[in-house]
């Protein structure tokens, strides 16, 4: 029964607190390097790099900060991807030799030059790349957010199970395409709207290629 002394909640067209906007997360993308990758089997190597791929130019399109960070990238885990470096051009990478990627010192003066209270995180492999920084800005009190299928690790058990921890810890899941949408989030912004159903169309999955049928055969428009 509802006390008649409660207040009711009243509806506002406003965005709700937790929603991401580009100005105030810094986006990190760890450890997307061949050696990782060889051993990823909670998702195939054909989605991690379409999915790392989307999340990557949604963040470079809407000028979001980010940080990319490898792990031995010269004497052992080869290369980060081209889907995740080439949206950012000239962009220096973080090397580290520390696995959880919030205990480099590089990396940590970054975060903190940057300066936004959110983090969100993608990379391989989920069990330890992700948790390890995700627990660390947690208890620092930092808001993170994980982009789930833009993660990977060795088998679906520990991807499942590094996932839940961190939920259990306060961190918000999402997915590569939710990211891309929460960033534009209202058709009406003309000025990123060619950005964004680009990007779907591109990576988009069996959304891009909806968008691409509807434009070809009706002319049709998201807004």
């Amino acid at each position: 029964m509802t006390n008649a002394n409660t207040a009711k909640p009243v509806a506002k067209a406003v965005p709700g607190a937790t929603l991401l906007n580009p100005q105030d997360h810094t986006l990190v993308m760890i450890d997307f390097q061949s050696q990782m990758a060889f051993a990823t089997h909670s998702i195939d190597a054909v989605t991690l790099r379409n999915n790392a791929s989307l999340v990557a130019s949604a963040a470079a399109g809407f000028g979001v900060s980010t940080v990319l960070t490898t792990v031995a990238e010269k004497s052992f885990s080869g290369p980060m991807f081209d889907e995740v470096t080439s949206p950012f051009p000239g962009q220096a990478l973080l090397d580290r030799t520390s696995m959880n990627t919030w205990e480099d010192e590089a990396v940590i003066k970054r975060i903190n030059e940057i300066g936004k209270p959110r983090i969100v995180l993608a990379g391989l492999w989920t069990s330890v790349c992700i948790v390890g920084p995700a627990l660390s800005a947690l208890d620092q009190g930092f808001e993170v957010y994980v982009i789930a299928d833009a993660c990977g690790d060795v088998s679906a058990e520990a991807h499942n199970r590094a996932m839940e921890r961190m939920v259990q810890a306060g961190a918000r899941p999402m997915t590569s395409l939710q990211y891309l949408l929460e960033l534009q989030r209202d058709w009406a912004r003309a000025e990123t709207y060619d950005l964004t159903t680009g990007i779907a169309k591109k990576v988009g999955g069996a959304y891009g290629i909806g968008i691409n049928y509807a434009k070809s055969m009706f002319g049709a428009h998201e807004g």
